[in-house]
């Protein structure tokens, strides 16, 4: 007799070995469900026990994962999510992102909790799960190709246009160290260079198709908060998708960040922001399985760049980062950026910050003409973002320094420039300003990813009654703290914050659409049929993020890579923050105190006693 799976669960994860052509169903059991739940959780957990220490994160030894939640491809908004994750071709330590669209939820009804991807294929191929059967096929004929022709042909071939894949463009074929993975067209798993380790392997997608959903514990109690959810006020993200608010608001604090976070004023920023693309370009709204917000702008236009309405449109952080960052005042430039980085399955973040770095190295006499291959690559020219993208993902001339990421390319150039580099481990920082929100610029320091903006504590979502802070309220009586602050109570606020964000990856849901945590507790109960709690969930992400920890420590990284770039310590030139920095003896104080909360020593190393209360091996 066969036993049951855990509820919520499929009860195996694939298991794939590109080297021997191999696919094999492993069976995870309630237990190993309970104590890392599922999406990062899952990932940090194999990539822990699983991967040799000092591998190279390009070489075929490193695994690719994909991981879903309990609660991911349920009937349910904001569950359509899911965590990849690898040893990171950009950092060299822990790489974990997420995605949202339709592909976990096409994999949670084929029949599996997880993909892990080992070895490397000697030619390129795709991977074909279909309700619990998986295969590896030839993709010779994809090599190349973009990621919309890629997606269109693999449906034919399988004939079937439902089909939901992951997959990579050129970027990602040419190992651009910061290449993401897309999930269809219009989701990414972008920050870590997740694409290039795909690359790597010479896997091009992973097309998913499934119709059987996994056995849940308590279905009208889902169906009940489904209702609620539906019920409950039209959410601010579906006026203008994750663009947000203006980009003139965001300037107006100081939290734009203007020619690579240099300067504080940007007068085009009227210019580029979603309200100017509502007007001009758009063509409509979608979104992920199940979610009513469809958050995600769709635009077309064909003068004087044809853009394509598949790609979707650029949300806050592309907006930002290949427009103001890089001084691009021309709308529709960096749709049209937005839309080659889609294309090439290229992360707009980090090739927006990348750019920018390039650019004042440019203006600086650091890099010449010479160097770029005659391109003038000044804040400001859009012709030349648009070329020198094209040449990143086919890592040609001036590209393939780019192709690098902004930390091994200010390591080349030298003279100074590592205080200009913005990024954390290598990853470059994201649209949010430090010296705006010093929480925000802990949360790049601690974070085992890097410079990742949705792993840090963002104080404009608390401005809000109905904001981020509300989904904490069960802990007890929180406080809205000044947004300056960077003391003791803030630095509590800030980890408890960024466990809840933990545990939203390991349940695999959306940031955006943020569930309280005691809405998470029923989520979980009604899922798996678990009597669990608070105090249980918040464990699992200390866990996680312990394990994570250490992880990094185990490849070398230690506090003096808990260090934020130079220039967040020094004013802006003008604008809202002119006058203001960071106190670098109050983040050393914040960061100590963060290391006694979590549970580590004064070098950042979690304690014996800690990793022995987590159960960590």
């Amino acid at each position: 007799m066969t036993k049951e799976s855990p509820a919520g669960y499929n009860g195996r994860i694939l298991r794939v070995n590109l080297s021997n052509k191999s696919t094999t169903a492993e069976a995870i059991d309630e237990l190993f469900c309970r104590r890392y739940i599922g999406g990062a959780g899952f990932i940090t957990y194999y990539l822990w026990k699983e991967l040799r220490p000092g591998v190279d994160a390009l070489a075929p030894d490193n695994k690719l994962i994909f991981a879903l939640g309990p609660i991911s491809g349920l009937q349910l908004p904001g569950a359509a999510r899911h965590c990849i994750g690898a040893k990171s071709p950009l950092t060299g330590g822990i790489a974990k992102a997420e995605a949202g669209g339709f592909w976990a939820a096409e994999l949670k009804r084929a029949g599996y909790d997880a993909i892990i991807v080992e070895g490397r294929a000697e030619t390129p191929v795709y991977l074909w799960i279909q309700d619990g059967e998986a295969s590896i096929r030839d993709a010779n004929h994809l090599w190349g190709k973009e990621t919309k022709e890629t997606e269109a042909a693999i449906r034919a071939e399988l004939d079937d246009e439902r089909i939901q894949m992951a997959l990579i463009g050129p970027g990602g074929e040419n190992k651009v160290r910061y290449a993401c993975i897309m999930q269809g067209l219009y989701d990414a798993a972008a920050r870590g260079g997740l694409g290039a380790v795909m690359g790597s392997k010479n896997l091009k997608a992973i097309a998913v198709r499934g119709h059987n959903l996994p056995r849940i514990a308590d279905r009208e109690r889902l169906k009940e908060i489904r209702q609620e959810v539906l019920a409950a006020p039209p959410h601010w993200l579906s006026a203008l998708g994750t663009g947000g608010p203006s980009l003139v608001e965001e300037q107006a604090l100081g939290n734009l960040p203007v020619r690579n976070f240099r300067d504080g004023l940007f007068p085009e920023a009227a210019q580029i922001h979603s309200g100017v693309m509502k007007e001009t370009m758009w063509v409509g709204m979608e979104g992920c399985f199940a979610c009513p917000v469809r958050c995600k702008k769709v635009v077309q236009f064909e003068e004087p760049y044809h853009v394509d309405a598949a790609y979707g449109a650029p949300e806050y952080e592309s907006i930002a980062a290949l427009g103001s960052n890089c001084g691009m005042g021309n709308l529709k430039a960096v749709v049209k950026a937005n839309e080659r980085c889609g294309a090439y399955s290229l992360d707009t973040i980090s090739t927006g910050g990348t750019l920018a770095f390039a650019m004042e190295c440019f203006e600086k006499g650091l890099l010449t003409t010479k160097d770029t291959d005659g391109i003038d690559l000044r804040f400001g020219n859009h012709e030349a973002m648009l070329k020198v993208i094209d040449l990143i993902a086919r890592r040609e001339g001036i590209g393939n320094l780019l192709a690098e990421g902004s930390a091994r390319l200010a390591q080349k150039i030298g003279q100074g420039s590592e205080e200009f580099a913005m990024q954390v481990k290598g990853l470059e920082a994201g649209m949010h300003e430090p010296r705006l929100s010093p929480c925000m610029g802990l949360g790049f320091m601690v974070n085992p990813h890097g410079a990742d903006h949705v792993c840090a504590l963002i104080d404009f979502f608390f401005f809000s009654s109905e904001g981020m802070l509300q989904g904490m309220h069960p802990l007890g009586i929180i406080d809205l703290l000044p947004i300056d602050d960077i003391g003791p109570r803030k630095v509590a606020l800030f980890r408890l914050d960024q466990l809840n964000k933990i545990l939203g990856d390991c349940l695999a849901t959306c940031l955006f659409l943020e569930y309280s945590l005691d809405k998470k507790v029923e989520l979980v109960k009604a899922a798996t049929g678990w009597d669990t709690g608070i105090p249980e969930l918040l464990r699992v992400a200390e866990r996680v993020l312990t394990m994570a920890r250490l992880f990094n420590i185990r490849e070398g990284f230690s506090a003096a890579d808990d260090v934020l770039p130079e220039r967040f310590f020094q004013p802006k030139t003008d604008g809202a923050l002119a006058d203001k920095a960071l106190d670098r003896e109050k983040f050393e104080k914040a960061k100590s105190f963060y290391y006694t909360l979590m549970g580590w020593d004064a070098k950042g190393v979690p304690l014996p006693e800690k990793v022995e209360e987590l159960y960590i091996e």
